[in-house]
């Protein structure tokens, strides 16, 4: 079972100084394993069954097929060769974008490749200058998080079915979502997408909250250059592809709690001197990164296992059927985290991912100080499930989401499921369903 480690003093005082502003995380907290906002009518982690509640006792569902491209392809070129891919991903087929593309790998570069490399790494980053704390001298491991989407012409949707991380889900990491396209890159190799970013937990909740883009962007590419598997020097960008000179922010009043060590190392990615009184944008030039395998790392079989334990413990926003900005409940529970994952004698890649939880959720008044309790403690059940695999030929990734918060007179609920394979067929299906007034 995993245990919160803070194993430096800044990161002690990162926990702590955050506590306050998880009051402030706006809808959606109670859904596990986020990073990002998620778009209107998409669906966000995953999960599974739990108790009676059936899809079919939601209401009127947004269905898709992902037969449509999403608006805004590009081009990429390198040695030669163009794909057109959506510079961003999503967490469904609707092409709001998540999160920006800020790395494109080329060459022997399949996600099972790349994820080799990255796992054999140790984590002495001293000769790129990184400090000898965690995150910044920890070592890769499979991660939990989101299933999110891009695109690239000639393959259609693909989903993230290989996810690392480079510290831990609790406090802070690097989180890295790989994107297999299937398109051929010469004669023997192909591309493939990554979207990379730095984040750090809210405390008493399941939600991240980003803080970089291209700091994340340039640590898989120093670990890449550890890895002796790229040509030397610096790897060239793709060019603008998506948003610049940022994209999202943070918001102000969980800057200005980030210790000074933590606003330090960001200083070199566009973070300003605290205080600041409106939101910090997160810096992105709109480049990727482009990353050249030229030499096979080797696919190692095995798989590993991890499992941990949050407890929530804030006033937040309703998440399900809300009034209104003012309709605020207070959550408490334990959210329960497992995985494993990895690689069999065949070489398919295979993961499991459960997350569930048995939350009490009180309606409070928010204007109170402390919040006032204007309602009676109902139970709310959490459950998520994820799977994927990637062999030679194919992949596939899948996840589903239930929210059950019975009540007197009936349940609120929030159902969702997306399936990315290759091939397809694709889904996403999101339906929820509020008590009547």
């Amino acid at each position: 079972m995993y245990r919160r480690q803070v194993h430096a003093p800044w990161l002690q005082s990162l926990y702590f100084a955050l506590l306050p502003v998880a009051a402030f995380i706006t809808a959606g907290v109670v859904g596990c394993s986020k990073d990002s906002p998620p778009a209107p009518g998409s669906t966000t982690a995953s999960g599974a069954a739990l108790g009676a509640a059936s899809a079919s006792d939601a209401g009127p569902a947004l269905e898709s097929s992902g037969s449509e491209p999403p608006a805004g392809l590009v081009p990429v070129s390198f040695s030669g060769q163009t794909i057109t891919i959506w510079p961003y991903t999503g967490t469904s087929f609707n092409g709001v974008p998540s999160d920006p593309i800020n790395l494109i790998f080329t060459g022997h570069a399949d996600p099972l490749q790349i994820r080799a490399a990255l796992l054999s790494l140790d984590g002495d980053r001293s000769a790129f200058g990184m400090p000898p704390v965690p995150p910044f001298n920890s070592t890769w491991s499979e991660a939990i998080g989101d299933v999110q989407t891009s695109y690239a012409e000639g393959a259609g949707w693909i989903g993230s079915v290989v996810q690392l991380q480079l510290g831990s889900y609790d406090p802070i990491r690097f989180h890295l979502r790989l994107f297999r396209t299937g398109r051929p890159f010469g004669t023997d190799g192909e591309w493939t997408l990554g979207a990379a970013h730095f984040e750090v937990l809210i405390p008493g909740t399941t939600e991240h909250q980003v803080l970089s883009w291209e700091f994340a962007q340039q640590l898989v590419m120093v670990d890449l250059i550890r890895s002796g598997l790229i040509p030397p020097g610096v790897p060239p960008l793709s060019g603008p592809i998506n948003q610049a000179p940022s994209f999202r922010e943070i918001p102000d009043f969980i800057y200005n709690l980030l210790p000074p060590e933590l606003i330090g190392a960001l200083a070199p990615f566009g973070a300003p001197p605290q205080p600041v009184s409106a939101p910090v944008p997160l810096a992105s030039d709109g480049q990727a990164t482009v990353l050249d395998l030229v030499t096979a790392p080797a696919v190692a079989i095995g798989s590993a296992s991890q499992s941990y334990t949050l407890e929530f413990g804030q006033a937040i926003p309703k998440p399900l059927c809300s009034d209104g900005p003012y309709d605020w409940v207070y959550v408490t529970g334990p959210v329960e985290f497992g995985e494993t994952a990895g690689v069999d004698e065949a070489g398919r890649y295979e993961y499991h991912t459960r997350i569930s939880g048995r939350l009490t959720v009180t309606p409070v008044d928010i204007t109170t100080s402390p919040p006032t309790p204007v309602g009676a403690p109902f139970s709310a059940m959490v459950s998520d499930v994820q799977s994927g695999f990637l062999d030679g030929g194919s992949e596939s990734v899948q996840a589903q989401t239930k929210r059950i918060a019975p009540q007197k007179g009936g349940s609120e609920l929030l159902m969702s499921s997306l399936k990315v394979a290759a091939p397809g067929p694709d889904r996403h299906r999101f339906a929820t369903q509020c008590l009547q007034p």
